[in-house]
């Protein structure tokens, strides 16, 4: 057994046990334990409270039982609570930094100051003055003109933080060993009744440039790195980030016991540039490359945009939060009828960087590192059009559909990316293109005879429309590209019947490390052997029957279609004209499936398949057909996109506005897809991973009637189900799992109950007579 870094083998337990069996209290036992263990401080002093910790794991595990606890004396109150200190309120100050003369940093050490600062913790500060835990040192702020104006404490790191210690690079050996040099600022007031621009930083900044020398003296082991956590929802932390703390993400919100507490945001500050070395110091194991766990999930997809200015990714992450809390509201209803934010949010989709490839960047990087966990991903690609005819002033938009209505939009072609199982992972790529509004008139006929030397050159010829191929050949160049930064993920572009084209082949079999290709074909070819290929195909003997799940579309029910499987491989010969005339052969994977058993009614399914995947049994014949079947995934994302997001209905004036628009209302979509599919896939999991915390508590009031929200989240599946049944779904037995349109709709509604929530329980905290000001100062 390995508790904090001791390891206890049988022996050890044994004298444990017998020391316990006759200690006279738990104090004695824990200096016990230290002297057995030979468990010491750089200082060379006993570290009993770790070895209390250790006693009461112990006892939790049943391996020891523990002296009784003597606990508090019956009617004992806090001594700083009867204490003149614990009532007393300076007059209110509001000045310069210089008018409070030069302030003095007083370490704690007499009973005096002791007192003092016991009363000042436990009136001002919100978390009272402790207990802290473990090692600790602490200071008074006192100015000469008006006498102790805050203070602050530091004490031992806490045991285990994940965005630190992925920050950190720390394995659990690393943490074990290294532990010692990082030191928690815990504690941090400034009165409330002291109103003076710059303090807390100064206050920061002269302790930090004090504490590592104190805190050797004490304790005989120099910090390396300073950590702290702000209470997200009381506080900036503007003070840490002006003294150069690093930001480096959100806690769990589970707290020291893993009883559950706020989201806090962790800071850290290191004293030398080198501190990630030596913090792992002793780490056998390869060090892990340091990481950042993100605060929210807009700035996992959205942060560090290239916009030229910082203010403008701050634009981006607030205008994707208002979306996704608002899914089919309007703009300036997404803003809370605001009207400067809404002016803002106009703002910038006019600004000249914001594009479409521009904003998409960081969501795409993100997608990418979400792939490397699965070892097939699929990418499927696919258009549709944006109808913007409702909108008839809307500059820079073209003919879309058949033409004859006079439909105006933008054609949007974007691949997705996919699990095996259908979870959305995240776009890979997004174009958007205008069809010409009046087709180009046909070049003159070609006149025999050589060209006059002065003759003017002939006008460029106009490029082929995305719309016709360059699309699905620009796609999957993409997805090549990603698939070289993926060793360990194959990957599989995945088209319909319009990537049914001999470039496509050619561009696929080129490179044999390259991306898998799968479509749907919807052509007849020739083989090298000058046979046709479906006939050849079809004729093949039959590998035996799969079944499928087909989904709902349109009037058409979904259902579990059993198929009949036939495969084989052929060399398909080039066309006889246009651009691949004259082109190499190409070896692909046939696949043809059909359904036999058909419902009266139902027309039967037929799939023909051509694939680069080699295709050498019907186990893998089921899994490419299973391939091809989510590739309905994108279809639901279109319609997440224009029914959810109701992209449609943007009225932003011009092309490029409603471009900067799209890759915002893209990556909405595309988390609302993926927590439809999440629910389903991992419904045990706790729901902050998609929740925030007053989202999650404003449900089950909301749900419960009852004001006092549970003390642990609900699964991730339950907080989905919840939210669902505001947005209309019944939640019956026969329903299945909610879809989302019922979850688009139910996330509206949990916007306005969460704000609400979150008002009530600032003004509970606050107490109708508590100093503390409203406003939001230090963390």
């Amino acid at each position: 057994m390995k508790i904090f870094g001791q390891t206890l083998d049988t022996s050890i337990l044994a004298t444990i046990r017998e020391e316990a069996a006759s200690a006279v209290s738990r104090s004695a036992l824990a200096r016990k334990v230290c002297e057995v263990l030979g468990w010491k401080g750089a200082n060379g002093k006993p570290k009993e409270m770790n070895a209390r910790l250790l006693l009461n794991k112990l006892e939790k595990a049943k391996e020891v039982v523990l002296p009784p606890s003597r606990g508090p004396v019956p009617g004992w109150r806090p001594p700083e609570e009867t204490d003149p200190l614990w009532q007393t309120m300076a007059e209110p100050f509001d000045g310069a930094l210089l008018e409070l003369g030069p302030l003095e940093l007083v370490q704690v050490g007499t009973r005096e100051e002791s007192r003092l600062w016991n009363a000042l913790f436990s009136r001002y500060h919100y978390l009272g003055k402790g207990p802290l835990c473990g090692a600790q040192i602490r200071y008074l702020a006192k100015s000469p003109v008006l006498g102790y104006v805050g203070g602050a404490a530091f004490s031992s790191a806490s045991w285990k933080v994940v965005a630190r210690d992925m920050w950190i690079g720390w394995d659990e050996e690393g943490r074990q060993k290294n532990l010692g040099k990082v030191v928690n600022n815990s504690r941090f007031l400034i009165l409330p009744h002291i109103r003076v621009p710059h303090l807390a930083s100064h206050l920061l900044g002269r302790l930090l440039r004090r504490l590592p020398s104190d805190w050797e003296r004490l304790y005989g082991e120099r910090p390396v790195l300073v950590e702290t956590f702000v209470e997200r929802e009381r506080f900036d932390g503007t003070c840490y980030r002006a003294t150069n703390f690093t930001e480096i993400g959100p806690t769990a919100g589970l707290g020291r016991k893993g009883l559950g507490t706020s989201v806090k945001t962790v800071f850290a500050y290191p004293f030398a540039s080198d501190f990630r070395e030596r913090l792992r110091e002793g780490q056998t194991e390869a060090a892990p490359p340091a990481a950042r766990i993100f605060s929210d999930w807009t700035e996992e997809e959205f942060g560090g945009v290239e916009l030229g200015d910082a203010r403008l990714g701050a634009r981006c992450r607030i205008l994707a939060h208002d979306f996704y809390s608002r899914p089919q509201a309007s703009i300036p209803q997404a803003c809370g009828g605001d009207r400067a934010k809404a002016k803002a949010a106009y703002r910038f989709f006019d600004h000249e960087r914001a594009t479409l490839e521009v904003l998409l960047e960081p969501h795409q990087k993100a997608t990418i590192e979400r792939m490397k966990a699965y070892p097939v991903v699929l990418c499927a690609q696919d258009t549709t059009e944006l109808d913007y005819s409702g909108h008839p002033d809307t500059e820079g938009l073209g003919p879309i559909g058949n033409h004859k209505g006079g439909a105006q939009g933008l054609l949007l072609h974007d691949t997705v990316a996919f699990t095996p199982d259908g979870t959305p992972l995240g776009v890979v790529q997004a174009q958007t293109w205008v069809r010409p509004k009046e087709k180009p008139a046909p070049p003159p006929p070609k006149k025999r005879g050589r060209k006059p030397k002065n003759a003017e050159p002939s006008p460029p010829a106009l490029p082929d429309p995305k719309s016709e191929s360059e699309k699905w050949l620009a796609s999957y160049r993409e997805v090549a590209r990603i698939q070289a930064l993926l060793p360990g993920t194959r990957l599989v572009s995945v088209g319909d019947r319009e990537s049914d084209f001999y470039e496509l082949f050619t561009l696929a079999t080129q490179d044999p490390k390259g991306p898998r290709l799968l479509v749907r074909a919807v052509k007849d070819r020739r083989t090298t052997e000058a046979t046709e290929l479906w006939e050849s195909a079809k004729k093949q003997p039959a590998s035996g029957t799969i079944t499928v799940e087909i989904p709902r579309k349109g009037g058409r029910p979904g259902r579990t279609a059993r198929l009949d499987v036939r495969t084989g491989s052929f060399e398909l010969a080039p066309p006889a004209q246009g651009k691949s005339k004259g082109a190499a052969p190409v070896r692909l994977q046939a696949v043809v499936v059909t359904e036999i058993d058909c419902s009266e009614g139902t027309e039967p399914l037929e799939w023909k398949l051509l694939t680069t995947e080699p295709v050498d049994s019907l186990e893998k014949a089921a899994e490419v057909v299973g391939w091809y079947a989510k590739r309905w995934g994108i279809e639901v994302f279109h319609r997440t996109l224009k029914s959810g997001c109701r992209i449609e209905d943007r009225q932003l004036g011009n092309d490029h506005r409603l471009e900067a628009c799209l890759a915002i209302d893209m990556v909405v979509a595309w988390r609302l897809f993926h927590l439809t599919k999440l629910g389903r896939e991992i419904p045990d999991a706790p729901c902050t991973v998609f929740f925030e915390e007053a989202e999650w508590k404003a449900l089950c009031i909301y749900h419960t009637k009852n004001p006092e929200p549970p003390e642990t989240p609900p699964t991730l599946r339950e907080a989905i189900r919840m939210t669902a049944k505001m947005g209309g779904f019944l939640g019956r037995k026969g329903d299945g799992e909610p879809g989302t349109e019922v979850l688009w709709k139910g996330l509206q509604d949990l916007e306005k109950i969460a704000e609400f929530w979150e008002i009530l329980e600032r003004m509970r905290r606050a107490g109708p007579t508590s100093p503390v000001p409203r406003r939001r100062r230090y963390g």
